[in-house]
């Protein structure tokens, strides 16, 4: 008596559920009797089967979303402008867009362009980039240009399409807003902070005057002295292939650049030196291949003393040293873009868009500092309780990947890449060799 109250009871819940959740009637018109104890077992169970398959035919229904209307690019002209961007790179794979990865700045940007209908296709956008950064760097000032959909009919780099329709046109007299617009839909990693209309010739690359970039690091050791001194001797116009990454592969022949200035500030961020951290800032017109960390990589084994000053001459005398001696480049994670400078920019920000932009770095700022705090209170621990009097390592280190080896090995000691004309000589070959197939 007992197992079939509880069939009953099973059978009542099931059926109960069934048609609170498809509003089903039975093929009688009548509504499942309330007394399911007056049904035989045989008509429970061809009802509960009735029920499975309804629910079965219900949920293989595809439902139909309403179409959205297409957005009518034509009803627009499009306008020339400039952005200007900060990003935080240390998760990304650079700045460019790239086949194997979505993880890029560049592809960031544009699905938020093409996203907020901004444009129609980078393909017919006139996009160019000031420069793009390596896998892991940031940036203050990057700056793009291209052609975005404008409210406007006339003003400075208005376009008008062929395809423009005026009599559609919404009119306006109030330019997009197109930092607070992106910024809704970018990653937090990314954020732009001005805009300006420009000429339709400007180009976010060649009408760049100069690039400050800015490299952080922990004092520990180092002999700052010597690196300033080191630095110096980069300022200038010279041939720097044996201080980048050659890209022959890539057309790039000439590597001869100009450096503005080269500093290096110690921040006052603490009493305490040895966790003191440095800046290190390099200004020029253009820079070539992993130029800058290789400068930073040197620099760091002058300030180790493990290299003299005179190396940079050596390293940038090609007629007496043309092959580029073995060595590891400094981290990119300290490294960031800071500053670019253009003529006849007016940046236009907007007192919303950046309390917006604070805000956001506000919230990462204390996630790190707290990190840092916690760890910086751990090293306090452990060094009171070493017996040593000097705890303090050389923390520079861990900026410079790679192998170490017990004894040092001075550059010019070491084995070399191939020079600059032997790496023509072997791409020109492979390209022949590529033709002939």
């Amino acid at each position: 008596m007992v197992a079939c109250n509880q069939f009953y009871f099973q059978c009542r819940k099931f059926i109960s559920k069934s048609c609170f959740n498809t509003k089903v009637k039975m093929e009688t018109n009548n509504e499942i009797p309330e007394d399911l104890e007056s049904l035989s077992k045989l008509e429970l169970i061809s009802i509960i089967k009735r029920l499975k398959t309804h629910n079965g035919k219900e949920s293989n229904k595809i439902v139909k979303k309403p179409e959205r209307a297409i957005f009518d690019f034509k009803r627009y002209k499009k306008r020339h402008i400039a952005l200007k961007f900060l990003y935080l790179g240390w998760d990304y794979c650079g700045f460019a867009v790239q086949s194997h990865t979505e993880k890029t700045i560049e592809a960031d940007l544009f699905n938020a362009l093409l996203k907020t209908k901004l444009l129609e296709s980078r393909e017919t956008s006139n996009y160019h980039r000031c420069g793009r950064t390596d896998k892991g760097v940031s940036a203050f000032s990057q700056v793009i240009s291209l052609d975005l959909r404008s409210n406007l009919l006339e003003g400075k780099g208005i376009i008008t399409p062929e395809d423009f329709k005026e009599d559609m046109h919404k009119v306006s007299d109030k330019e997009i807003d197109y930092p607070a617009i992106l910024n809704r839909v970018l990653p937090d990693e990314i954020k732009v902070i001005a805009w300006a209309p420009v000429e339709t010739s400007f180009s976010a690359r060649f009408d760049c005057k100069r690039r400050t970039y800015k490299y952080w690091f922990p004092i520990g050791k180092l002999d700052i002295k010597k690196m300033q001194e080191g630095g110096s001797k980069l300022i200038g116009e010279h041939d720097f292939r044996n201080i980048c990454k050659m890209d022959v592969g890539n057309g790039v022949v000439n590597y001869w650049r100009k450096i503005f200035s080269l500093d290096i500030t110690v921040l006052n961020t603490s009493d305490d030196r040895p966790y003191e951290l440095a800046e290190l800032t390099v200004v020029g017109q253009a820079f070539l291949w992993h130029q800058i960390r290789c400068i930073v990589s040197l620099l760091f084994l002058i300030g180790q003393g493990k290299e003299d000053c005179d190396i940079i001459d050596q390293l940038l005398d090609v007629e007496n040293f043309p092959r580029k001696p073995q060595y590891d480049m400094a981290s990119e994670i300290p490294l960031v873009l800071f500053e670019t400078s253009y003529e006849d920019v007016e940046w236009i920000y907007n007192e919303e868009c950046l309390k917006f932009v604070v805000k956001q770095l506000q919230s990462m700022w204390t996630q790190q500092s707290v990190k840092t705090i916690i760890i910086r209170k751990m090293l306090n621990e452990l060094e009171n309780m070493s017996s040593s009097k000097d705890v303090i390592l050389n923390q520079a280190e861990c900026l410079i990947p790679g192998v170490r080896s017990r004894i040092y090995k001075r550059l010019l000691d070491r084995p070399c890449c191939e020079s600059l004309e032997e790496k023509i000589e072997h791409y020109s070959k492979k390209q022949k060799k590529n033709l002939n197939r």
